[in-house]
Parts: structure tokens; C-alpha cells; sequence
């Protein structure tokens, strides 16, 4: 072969193979990405989940073990938040029956914060502390235990209903200790009748 040098080499593909890399790259890329926004969220909705139940756990022992009135008071209200979550779980997973359990334990719960702070003995008017925010928990789950009921079939409704009812008897006493005067106020009113 005259004119060709016996060292000649072959050309190399080096654009294809930058090619096949760069793609390559990119799915393994992708793939990261997937898992990472897939994967994470899942793992953490399992932990979410055993954390919650470890916090009922653990919030209940520390309950019974709480000496002031106010922080039992407290950790007692979020055991009844908890139980009322769960119960909106359930009902939204169509559980009527677990649902209904479980706002029957939620009422439960917030009748012994309610008790607790009842039985403390101190004075609501000067001394809010705890009954406020008592007041404000029940606010907060009555728009709950409402917004539940438009979600539920009109014939599961009535324990929802009840609860309801129970729930701003509850409220009623708790704003009646915090203002006291009010209670004075409606008691001395004239009954609107005249003889």
C-alpha cells in the first residue's frame, strides 16, 4: 500500500460516545430525581405515622404523671386533638363505626381537660391561664367536627351532630368561668314580662 503509513488508526466515535454518555447521565439522573420526590415523602408518611402514635403514647404517660393543672389540662387537650384526627381519618376512609368510637374517646378526653381545669380551683377570671386555651382548642374543633358533618352522609351524621352539641355545652362552661360578670349580667336582666 504506497502512500498510507502502516500507523494510521481508525477514526473514533467520540461525538456518539458523548452522546450515549450524556443520555445515559440524564436518566440516571431522572431516576435519582423519581426516588428522591417519590420515595422521601412515603418513608416520611410512615414515620409521620409511628411518630404519632409514639406522641399519644408518650403525651399520655406524661399526662398521668403531670401535677399542674394547666399542663395536664394542655397535654390532655392534645390527646383529644389526636383522637379527633383520627376519627376524621377514619370517617374519610369510610370507618363510620371506628369513627364514631373514636370521637366518643375524643369527647371523652376533652370532658377530663375540661374536668381537670374545673377542679383545679382556680379562678378563670383572673387567672386565664389554661382556660383560654381550652376555649380556643374547642373553637378550633367544633369548625372541625363541622366541616366533617358536610363530608358525611346525612345518616352517619348524628353522632357528629351530638358531639357537636356536647362539645359548646363544654365551651358554654368554659367562657362562664372565664367571664363571670356575663352570667351576673343575664341573671339580673328583666324577663321581658310586665304585669
Amino acid at each position: 500500500m504506497a502512500g498510507h503509513s502502516a500507523h494510521q488508526a481508525a477514526p473514533t466515535p467520540a461525538p456518539e460516545i458523548a452522546i450515549i454518555d450524556l443520555s445515559l447521565m440524564a436518566r440516571r439522573v431522572a431516576f435519582k430525581f423519581v426516588c428522591f420526590f417519590v420515595g422521601v415523602p412515603v418513608y416520611l408518611a410512615g414515620v409521620s405515622l409511628a411518630l404519632a402514635s409514639e406522641t399519644e403514647a408518650h403525651l399520655l404517660a406524661r399526662v398521668q404523671k403531670e401535677t399542674d393543672p394547666v399542663k395536664k389540662s394542655k397535654g390532655q387537650t392534645r390527646l383529644a386533638r389526636i383522637k379527633l384526627e383520627q376519627a376524621i381519618q377514619a370517617y374519610d376512609h369510610g370507618d363510620i363505626e371506628q369513627g364514631v368510637q373514636l370521637v366518643s374517646a375524643y369527647l371523652g378526653r376533652i370532658k377530663d381537660s375540661w374536668q381537670t381545669l374545673r377542679s383545679s380551683g382556680r379562678n378563670a377570671a383572673r387567672n386565664p391561664q389554661g382556660f383560654k386555651e381550652l376555649d380556643i382548642e374547642l373553637r378550633e374543633d367544633l369548625r372541625l367536627l363541622a366541616d366533617l358533618e358536610q363530608r358525611v352522609s346525612f345518616y352517619d351524621r348524628a353522632p357528629l351532630e351530638q358531639a357537636g352539641k356536647e362539645l359548646e355545652r363544654v365551651r358554654a362552661e368554659v367562657l362562664q368561668a372565664l367571664f363571670p360578670v356575663a352570667r351576673m349580667i343575664e341573671a339580673t336582666k328583666p324577663s321581658g314580662k310586665t304585669d
